[in-house]
């Protein structure tokens, strides 16, 4: 179990702030070694986030020792194991903090809701030449463009000679498939050629070449397959899971929340518990 706050930097402020909890302090070497879990613009708000979670760590570690609490170490799958004052808290929370289990009129709700979350991506046939040219060095790339805009215009005049072409021109591993560059989704291809790809019928070819840090290339959308909604059965336990987490979220910074206005902190505000995760 780990606690995380967000937000990691390098330096602790100049001037020497005391942290404690219930007269406990946080040792300044502490903050700093745990600056590195909490990244942030600024090393003042890496330290600030740093604080606060140690801060938060003594709070729930106090809770626990005050009532009696003990609990074993347990390791995940990877073969993790929890340090025993994580054993503590996780046992703390389990015994503290109330998180109601999401029922299935819950997460049907939730689908009904939110289908747009639910639906497979788009899919996108493909095909294209590629004319290879780095824009470093001028005379290649306008090269590149040249060879083409000669191809595109022939391809205007004999369209079904696309693969060929491709096979002849392509500096592409696709050339051996006729340009084929098989199924696509977004965000596996450059942003340049997505675009050009996105703005095609199915069918067409683009009207201009279209450059990348790759070069030229003649992009042609072959099919596209609309992403459908998937059905509430696939989803049901991804709805659930995000939504028990989102209760637990929520139930723990109240606990925290609760905990910080009964005790005295110094050289720290807890106004950000509510970013607390338990791991």
């Amino acid at each position: 179990m780990t606690l995380v706050v967000d937000t990691t930097a390098a330096k602790a402020p100049a001037a020497p702030v005391t942290v404690s909890v219930n007269g406990v302090a946080i040792a300044r070497d502490a903050i700093v070694r745990e600056m590195q879990h909490h990244p942030a613009d600024k090393p003042v708000a890496a330290w600030q986030e740093a604080a606060r979670a140690l801060a938060i760590r003594e709070l729930l570690l106090q809770r626990a020792r005050h009532l009696g609490l003990t609990a074993t170490p347990e390791s995940d799958a990877a073969g993790r194991r929890e340090t025993e004052e994580e054993a503590l808290i996780r046992a703390l929370l389990a015994r503290e903090v109330a998180v109601p289990e999401p029922d299935d009129e819950t997460c049907r709700r939730y689908y009904d809701n939110n289908r747009a979350r639910f639906c497979s991506a788009d899919i996108y046939e493909a095909s294209h030449i590629l004319f290879a040219a780095a824009a470093s060095e001028p005379e290649a790339f306008a090269q590149a463009r040249a060879d083409a805009e000669a191809v595109l215009a022939t391809l205007r005049e004999r369209p079904e000679s696309f693969a060929a072409l491709a096979q002849a021109y392509s500096r592409c591993p696709s050339a051996a498939q006729g340009g084929n560059l098989g199924q696509l989704t977004r965000g596996q291809t450059t942003p340049e050629f997505e675009r050009a790809l996105l703005a095609l019928t199915p069918g067409e070819t683009g009207a201009e070449p279209v450059a990348t840090r790759y070069g030229f290339h003649i992009v042609r959308l072959d099919r596209k397959h609309e992403g459908r909604t998937l059905p509430y059965e696939m989803v049901a336990a991804r709805i659930a899971d995000y939504l028990r987490e989102s209760v637990q979220r929520r139930a723990h910074a109240q606990y925290i929340a609760r905990l910080a206005s009964a005790a005295r902190i110094e050289g720290i505000a807890l106004a950000g518990a509510d970013s607390l995760r338990v791991h």
